[in-house]
């Protein structure tokens, strides 16, 4: 008798080469190193630590209801996130999601504004380094003067911190892929620990009830005053699309990858969550001033006595390292995903992959000097801190918009199927799917991310500007995202012209009429 023998599932590597890429970077991630990438660019405790103050000094202890809302969200951003990088288990996930749902052009500006906002995340997570170092020991104030991050003492320590700290993210970024796995996963798992003991302790030494939390006690009206508090939520809940950046190094990464994209922010924003609604409870005092100005830094310290709380910052320090590390990493998978496609300046140089490391160099290396590029800013100001910070959430929720958009186009044409339940990878595994849910949930997220969006970028003097009223960093946020548009578009006549007239000079030579130019 005859039998046919099953053809055994494809391997990683062919199934990337139907995207018609060949494996060179390193697969060696599994599922731990996969959630750690996501959770880690995350980092509820680099981020909670450093925009805590913010939120108070806003929205006082009603700040804490903006969590829920933020999170739930970026949830719905999330799921639809799950079921593309189910599909498409490629590095640059952003920028290759949005191409493969629109346009080439719309996604080209897609990546071009992600690569943009994930090189101001690096910036903004390695100027964290202030809110934690000088409280664990005045030395770490370098230029000395008061180290708040808002004077001009603090702003200028900042950004020589963040400068020592991207040169290390950099080198181990260059290193080598397992490196940087273990690195990333041992950062992730201390976070965590960190995290649990905080939130543990805190609540042991609560100073006041639950129902704090539904006074605002900020600045201004209630609904403004908490728009602005959610910039706290907002800022922390990013970056967990990252294990989908990584999907070319994930093993199994069509279904590895959705699961950690949802664990990741799902973790992450339990624990940021209980983390803010301790603090708040465990603080001596909610109108001394110190909560919106110093932050969590101050619960720690005052609370848990001297020598716990400046322990437990060095594990916040620890966790800021690794987030600038991670989201560099995130940035130079964009940067090489957009390199290898040709479609930005330098792409030869920038799509090389050391066959020894598994790792794009070139990319690293460009990513962490223009970071430490905008890091200067704060030498000129200390309200820089915060427009980075907030230019660089404005980036990546309109990049993730310019993904979910799409995608809500094509399941309202009916050109979506994988959505539908029942698909299955090239192994036989079922994909992830929202089934019948995907349509309404994906509408939410794209009303969502728009409304966070303007909420964010909408021009207040006094969240901008408060110490000197100057238009350039009231509006700065929209002065860089025109900046960017305006960058793109110019980038792209360029190479297009400069393609029309090759192709016109190729046509010339072989004497052959040119019918279309075509577009890159």
């Amino acid at each position: 008798m005859d039998v046919t023998a099953t053809p055994p599932p494809p391997t990683d590597e062919a199934a990337l080469r139907t995207f018609g890429y060949r494996q060179e970077l390193h697969r060696s991630m599994g599922r731990y190193a996969s959630f750690a990438a996501g959770f880690s660019f995350i980092s509820v405790l680099t981020t909670v630590f450093q925009f805590f103050a913010i939120g108070y000094s806003f929205g006082g202890p009603a700040f804490f209801w903006t969590w829920p809302i933020v999170l739930g969200g970026q949830i719905l951003v999330a799921l639809c996130f799950a079921e593309l990088a189910a599909r498409y288990p490629i590095s640059g996930s952003i920028y290759q999601w949005s191409t493969r749902l629109s346009t080439p052009t719309f996604g080209w500006f897609a990546g071009w504004i992600m690569i943009l906002g994930q090189i101001v995340v690096i910036a903004a997570a390695a100027l964290a380094l202030q809110v934690v170092l000088p409280s664990i020991w005045p030395g770490f104030q370098l230029v000395g003067g008061d180290p708040a991050p808002t004077t001009a003492t603090g702003a200028a320590n900042a950004a020589i911190l963040g400068l020592i700290l991207l040169a290390l993210t950099t080198a181990v970024n260059v290193i080598d892929n397992r490196v940087l796995a273990r690195v990333n996963s041992i950062g992730v798992t201390t976070e965590i620990i960190g995290a649990v003991l905080i939130v543990v302790l805190l609540f042991t030494h609560a100073e006041h009830g639950p129902g704090i939390t539904f006074s605002t006690g900020g600045q201004g009206g209630a609904i403004g005053a908490l728009l602005v508090g959610s910039f706290t939520a907002a800022y922390v809940l990013i970056g967990f699309d990252s294990a989908g950046e990584l999907s070319e190094e994930t093993r199994n990464p069509r279904r590895v990858a959705p699961r950690t994209i949802l664990t990741a922010l799902t973790a992450a924003g339990l624990l940021g969550g209980l983390i803010i609604f301790a603090g708040l409870l465990a603080a001596p005092s909610l109108t001394d001033g110190r909560l919106a100005t110093e932050g969590l830094s101050y619960v720690l310290t005052s609370s848990l006595g001297d020598w716990v709380g400046k322990l437990l910052l060095a594990d916040v320090a620890v966790a800021i390292a690794v987030a600038t590390m991670a989201i560099q990493t995130a940035a130079t998978r964009m940067l090489f995903s957009m390199a290898r496609d040709g479609v930005v300046p330098c792409s030869g140089a920038l799509s090389r992959v050391s066959p020894r490391t598994g790792m794009p160099t070139g990319p690293a290396l460009v990513t962490g000097v223009l970071a430490a590029a905008i890091l200067l800013l704060n030498f000129a100001s200390p309200e820089a801190f915060l427009a980075i910070g907030t230019t660089c959430i404005v980036l990546l929720y309109l990049a993730y918009a310019m993904v979910t958009g799409p995608l809500l186009v094509q399941r309202l044409r009916g050109g979506w199927r994988g959505g539908a339940p029942g698909g299955l990878a090239e192994d036989g595994t079922p994909l992830f799917s929202m089934g019948r849910w995907g349509l309404p949930v994906n509408a939410v997220a794209v009303c969502y991310g728009l409304a966070m969006t303007v909420n964010l970028a909408w021009p207040r003097a006094e969240v901008y500007a408060p110490i000197t009223g100057h238009w350039f960093f009231q509006w700065f946020t929209v002065i860089f995202l025109a900046a960017v548009v305006a960058l793109g578009l110019v980038y792209r006549r360029l190479r297009l012209s400069g393609a029309a007239a090759g192709q016109v000079a190729v046509a010339s030579a072989a004497q052959v009429p040119v019918t279309n130019t075509g577009q890159a």
